[in-house]
């Protein structure tokens, strides 16, 4: 008999859940805190967990996290309101099995559960790359692959570079789950997220009274990651400030906690992300270059989707499978002609946009077949650069024309192609154009470019 638990903190629909489940043959049992869920997690063996994402002292991430951590071969259901359902996607990459929106459907949630408790316990070899991805079958990620299971079971600190969306921190995972570190805590950290004021804390800790709102003590990722991995996603954003307690970190493996005198040893494994050359951010006095060569001890480089065209229908039919399960579609196939623009599209966004893209295809399918009128304009129209409109005839010697230049027709092409030169940096790009930041973010709004 399969073992479930419901953590919702109504407790009207947490009972009714835990009645239904025993009537249609589960064991099952309810909790309607997270506290009260984790202890019974830390107690027993589930074979699924039902879980509401948002509750009262916790939420379906932070749950997630402790399952992964402690019972990785338990599958994790999430229970989202239709708002929460790109945090529930999110949620999907990071390991969770899937996710039902409110309310329930009693079929829906049978089968789901169904699927779940069937799923069967990874075997140890097969833990050397992250949960619910793949990884293409080309030359050029198999050589990734190949590095990653070398430098894995290793401690050196592996920096990753490549370009938005080309999926670095399942890369980074990967590196995780083939180390001796697999079953620690692995956190993501997305340096470019955390205001500048807030890096320290959020890294390194603080006691409380260091700073206004400071009211309890609280661990920084490095001290919650004991023995497991930290990776600190797009590092070229760090402040210098952070950077000197980071290059600390890595020289002593100690830590301080903001406010406190006290050192803390820490025993984690350090892996970086970049979506730049970093090395260029050390010779223009950016970054700092004894940071730099600490984290440079395997360098990674992951190549970009349309360096790999070979593997974007792989990719495209993994995809075509989630958002089938997430919208209720049976969407099988691609039209030929439709598949042709995808294979010769070149995903500036990567992997990322590519998922985008089908979710888009997915939804608007009325059928089982994505057609060339469910792809957006810039996959369908691709063939127009070469009638005149080409940015080939707007640019000269590889330089981005002002944008004042440009008529309105070939205005969102500039802007495109000066987003792609910056490597999606707004501020780099702004000044390409020779506009304001505001500007640019108003006309990357009026056409829609993702």
């Amino acid at each position: 008999m399969k073992y479930i638990l419901v953590i919702d903190d109504d407790t009207y629909i947490c009972n009714l859940l835990v009645e239904f489940l025993e009537r249609n043959g589960y064991r099952a049992e309810g909790a309607t805190t997270g506290v009260s869920g984790a202890k019974l997690i830390e107690q027993n063996d589930y074979d699924v967990i039902l879980c509401d994402y948002r509750l009262p002292d916790s939420d379906g991430h932070r749950i997630l996290e402790l399952v992964k951590s402690k019972k990785p071969n338990t599958s994790v259901i999430i229970m989202t309101a239709y708002s929460d359902v790109k945090t529930a996607v999110k949620l999907i990459k990071s390991g969770a099995f899937d996710y039902v929106t409110k309310p329930i459907q009693n079929e829906e949630i049978l089968e789901l559960i169904g699927r779940a408790s069937q799923k069967k316990p990874k075997k140890e070899k097969e833990k050397t790359f992250s949960e619910g991805f793949i990884q293409g079958k080309s030359k050029r990620i198999r050589e990734v692959m190949q590095h990653v299971q070398m430098v894995g079971p290793t401690d050196i600190a592996v920096l990753i570079e490549g370009e938005t969306g080309s999926g670095k921190e399942y890369i980074a995972k990967a590196i995780h789950y083939n180390s001796k570190r697999k079953n620690k805590p692995f956190y993501a950290v997305d340096c470019g997220a955390i205001p500048k004021e807030l890096a320290n804390s959020e890294l390194f800790g603080h006691i409380k009274g260091a700073f206004t709102g400071a009211i309890n003590d609280k661990k920084g990722f490095f001290e919650q990651a004991k023995g497991g991995t930290v990776f600190l996603d797009e590092v070229g954003n760090l402040p210098h400030e952070n950077q000197v307690k980071l290059l600390r970190a890595l020289q002593e493996r100690v830590i301080s906690r903001v406010g406190d005198n006290k050192t803390i040893r820490i025993d984690v494994r350090l892996i970086t992300a970049s979506n730049e050359d970093l090395l260029k951010r050390v010779e223009a006095n950016e970054f700092r270059e004894d940071l730099y060569h600490r984290l440079n001890g395997f360098k990674l480089r992951i190549p970009a989707l349309r360096e790999r065209r070979e593997d974007i229908m792989e990719f495209a039919e993994f995809f075509i499978q989630k958002a089938n399960a997430a919208f209720s579609k049976k969407v099988i196939k691609f039209e030929e002609t439709a598949r042709d623009l995808m294979l010769r599209y070149d995903w500036f966004g990567n992997i990322r946009e590519l998922q985008n893209v089908i979710n888009r295809a997915v939804l608007l399918s009325e059928g089982s077949i994505i057609e060339v009128s469910h792809l957006p304009d810039e996959i369908r129209f691709q063939d127009l650069k070469s009638t005149g409109r080409s940015m080939n005839n707007l640019t000269h010697h590889n330089e981005i024309p002002e944008l004042k230049k440009a008529t309105l027709e070939t205005e969102k092409e500039v802007i495109t192609n000066a987003l792609v030169k910056a490597n999606f940096n707004k501020s780099k790009a702004a000044k390409l154009l020779n506009i304001d930041r505001k500007t640019l973010y108003n006309k990357i709004k009026l056409y829609d470019i993702n």
